[in-house]
């Protein structure tokens, strides 16, 4: 038998990494949860039996390609027959490839900025209606240090993150009188798999520990060279969607150990 249940979530890129860790973090709070990613049937079916079991809660999935208009509307389908209108939504999907300028292939171009800036804007104007008709939503928009401050090759995901944070201002400027708010979280260096080869390759090259590559890697970025816990994006996101920050919107919350301070 399931507890009762808080406002549906839906969040985009989170069947591993730091959206998993938000859908965890947002299940263990008692929300229904939608998943979304570039999973199979059968991994999407065991993530969802893994939060059922676990929290007590309801939980889809969807694998919607969001890189288009017509894929954000397949997934907002999705997650509407799974567990009904989503009250939040966390635009957490996001890509990658680093080239110069000059260089920088348009396929990539347009890929970065389709899944890491449209699919929020096409997600959040699909389900906005809804949420001012109840006069109640949270978007969350998860950002980046690279929202914030620039670094070399990475024209395309510096442009989409900067972008996504316009964005969330916007939101939040056009819904502040209706109950509903929009934030962006903007994390630095985060503790994921995807960070261990860039340290493996420090520690083979220079001949150095895994640690002493570990901080040479994020201290290069970071005044405080210590990556953060997925969990602890999980725990930021819920308290934006809790009513002590019902006053907070429009803001860039940077998690990047200092990193944008400089």
């Amino acid at each position: 038998m399931q507890r009762e249940q808080k406002q549906p979530v839906l969040i985009t890129g989170s069947t591993s990494g730091i959206g998993f860790a938000i859908a965890e973090t947002m299940a263990r709070a008692g929300h229904a949860v939608m998943l979304h990613g570039l999973a199979s049937p059968a991994q999407g079916e065991d993530l969802q039996r893994r939060l059922r079991k676990e929290y007590e809660v309801s939980c889809g999935f969807s694998s919607a390609d969001i890189s288009s208009e017509a894929g954000c509307a397949q997934l907002i389908a999705d997650t509407r027959e799974a567990l009904g209108n989503p009250a939040i939504l966390v635009n957490n999907a996001g890509v990658q490839f680093t080239a110069e300028t000059s260089e920088f292939p348009t396929e990539q171009w347009q890929k970065i900025l389709a899944i890491n800036l449209s699919a929020a804007f096409f997600l959040a104007r699909d389900l906005l209606p809804d949420m001012r008709a109840t006069s109640w939503g949270r978007i969350v928009n998860i950002s980046s240090v690279h929202g914030l401050v620039a670094s070399e090759r990475k024209a395309a995901y510096c442009a989409a993150k900067h972008g996504l944070i316009g964005l969330t201002k916007v939101l939040a400027l056009e819904n502040a009188d209706r109950g509903i708010t929009a934030n962006a979280v903007c994390p630095g260096w985060v503790e994921t798999p995807l960070i261990q080869p860039q340290i493996d390759s420090i520690a083979r090259t220079q001949e150095i520990d895994t640690e002493a590559a570990r901080v040479q890697l994020i201290g290069a970025k970071q005044p405080l060279a210590r990556a953060t816990k997925p969990e602890a994006i999980g725990e930021l996101v819920l308290y934006l969607c809790g009513d002590f920050a019902s006053t907070i919107t429009g803001a860039s919350l940077p998690v990047d150990g200092g990193w944008s301070a400089q």
